[in-house]
């Protein structure tokens, strides 16, 4: 399966303070910048997934990240959910 977000792919994000599940943010892990999205929130700490849950290497692997690793939420590029007729964040 093709990832949502290709190498190279130019996003734009922003920073933010209140992060939710459904988001979608960039974080640096391992000395790499990745970008996830959101599932669960506790306190500090944010567990994230792929969108591509095959192929994807995030918190099933790593475990929960600290939102001090979040450099801001991807605001664009944006992608329609199926079926639902709403954009996702």
């Amino acid at each position: 399966m093709v990832p949502f977000l290709p190498d190279g792919t130019i996003v734009i994000m922003c920073r933010t303070r209140h992060l939710r599940p459904g988001q979608v943010v960039l974080f640096r892990h391992e000395g790499l910048d990745k970008i996830k999205r959101i599932v669960r929130v506790q306190g500090t700490q944010l567990y994230v997934q792929g969108d591509n849950l095959a192929a994807s290497t995030d918190s099933r692997s790593f475990g929960w990240i600290d939102r001090a690793t979040v450099v801001g939420r991807v605001i664009w590029p944006r992608r329609i959910i199926r079926g639902e007729g709403r954009r996702s964040d």
